[in-house]
C-alpha cells in the first residue's frame, strides 16, 4: 500500500471514529463531569434544569452544622410552583431501608424467625413459587431468593398495577432465576413478599409498625406510607420524559416523605440510634445496607450517609427517563455535591 493510500485510510478512520463517537459517546455526561466546579452547593444546585430536571431538594446534614437544604427549578411546571424544600416525595425504593428494620426489630422481638419460609407464611401460593419452601426471610431480606421482579415484566411501568395481589400475580407461577441462596439478584418481589409478612406477624398494616417502632421514637412527623394518607398539595410533582401528565397523583404503594425526615432517618440508621440496643444494631447489619436509592417514573432519590465526611446527603430530582441519562445525570450531580463538600471540609 502507497504512502498516499495508507493516509487516506488514517483519515477515513479518524473520520468515522469521530462519526461513530458521536452516537456512542454519552456526551450529556461528559459535559457535566468535565464543567467546572461550583464554590457553592447552591451553585451546583441551580444547575439542576441543565441536567434535564424539573426541580431537585438536597439536604445536607454535616455533623458539627446545622442542617441545610437547598433547591431549585419547580415543585409543579405547569404553574411554575418554585421546588419547596418541604415537599413530600415519593421514596422509591429507600422505603427499603424501613421494611428491612422492621423485619430486624419483630426478629429482635422474637416474633418471627429469619429462617422461616415463604412457605410457611403463604402455604396458599405452594407450588406458584419455586423453591418457595425454601426460601428464607433472611434470603428474601438480601435479595438471594431467586424470585422474579415484578418490576421487570413486560412494560410494568407502562401499566402499573394498583395492589399488592396485582403485582404479585405477575410472577407467579414463573421459573426462579437460581436456588435459593446461591445468588444475589435485586428484586422488589422479595420487599412485597417481606411487607404481607410484617402485616401476617403484626396483624396491621406495616407502615402502622413502621410508624410505631421507628418514626414515633425518632419524632419523624412527615414521612407517610402512602400517597393515600397525605395532602397532595404537598407532594412534589413527577415526571417523565416525553409524557407531558404529571405523576404524583399514582399510587403505586410507594412511602413518601420530606428531604428533612429522609436524613434524620439515615442519620439515625447509621450512627445506632434507631435500635434498642447493639445486638440489634447487629443483626440488622447482618441483614441489610445502611443507604439506598430510589428511582421510579416521576421520582429519583439518593439517601446517603458519607462517613468521610460526616455527612448525610439526601437529593431528590422530579424527573426521569428510563431510557435516558437522568439517573447517571443525577449522580453526577449528588457527586460534584460532595467534592464541593469535601473542598471545603
Amino acid at each position: 500500500m502507497s504512502k498516499i493510500n495508507a493516509k487516506k485510510m488514517v483519515k477515513i478512520f479518524l473520520f468515522t471514529a469521530t462519526a461513530v463517537s458521536m452516537f456512542i459517546i454519552p456526551w450529556p455526561l461528559v459535559k457535566a463531569m468535565l464543567a467546572p466546579l461550583p464554590d457553592t452547593i447552591q451553585e451546583q444546585v441551580d444547575k439542576a434544569a441543565d441536567y434535564g430536571f424539573d426541580g431537585i431538594i438536597v439536604y445536607v446534614d454535616k455533623k458539627g452544622s446545622e442542617p441545610k437544604q437547598y433547591t431549585s427549578g419547580y415543585k409543579n411546571r405547569e404553574d411554575k410552583t418554585p421546588t419547596n424544600p418541604n415537599s413530600l416525595f415519593k421514596i422509591g425504593s429507600v422505603s427499603k431501608l424501613y421494611t428491612a428494620l422492621a423485619i430486624t426489630k419483630l426478629a429482635y422481638q422474637e416474633q418471627l424467625s429469619l429462617d422461616d419460609t415463604v412457605a410457611d407464611y403463604f402455604p396458599e401460593l405452594l407450588g406458584r413459587i419455586e423453591n418457595m419452601d425454601r426460601i428464607t426471610v433472611k434470603m428474601l431480606v438480601q435479595h438471594r431468593s431467586g424470585i422474579p421482579d415484578y418490576i421487570r415484566t413486560h412494560n410494568y411501568w407502562a401499566h402499573p398495577k394498583e395492589t399488592d395481589k396485582e403485582r404479585l400475580a405477575l410472577v407467579l407461577d414463573k421459573p426462579a432465576h437460581f436456588k435459593p441462596d446461591k445468588k444475589f439478584k435485586y428484586s422488589n418481589t422479595n420487599y412485597l413478599l417481606l411487607s404481607k409478612i410484617i402485616e401476617k406477624v403484626t396483624g396491621n398494616v406495616k407502615f402502622q409498625f413502621i410508624k410505631k417502632e421507628i418514626l414515633d421514637p425518632l419524632n419523624l412527623e412527615s414521612t407517610y406510607g402512602s400517597i393515600k394518607d397525605v395532602n397532595l398539595d404537598d407532594v412534589m410533582s413527577g415526571y417523565y420524559v416525553g409524557y407531558e401528565n404529571d405523576l404524583k397523583t399514582d399510587d403505586n404503594g410507594i412511602m413518601l416523605a420530606t428531604a428533612e425526615d429522609l436524613g434524620k432517618f439515615i442519620r439515625a440508621l447509621n450512627e445506632g440510634t434507631v435500635f434498642e440496643d447493639e445486638k440489634e444494631h447487629e443483626l440488622y447489619s447482618s441483614l441489610y445496607e445502611y443507604e439506598h436509592t430510589g428511582m421510579m417514573p416521576g421520582y429519583q432519590t439518593i439517601a446517603k450517609y458519607n462517613k468521610d465526611i460526616d455527612a448525610v446527603v439526601i437529593q431528590f430530582t422530579n424527573t426521569a427517563n428510563f431510557d435516558g441519562y437522568n439517573w447517571s445525570l443525577s449522580e453526577i450531580m449528588y457527586k460534584r455535591i460532595l467534592r464541593i463538600m469535601k473542598k471545603k471540609n
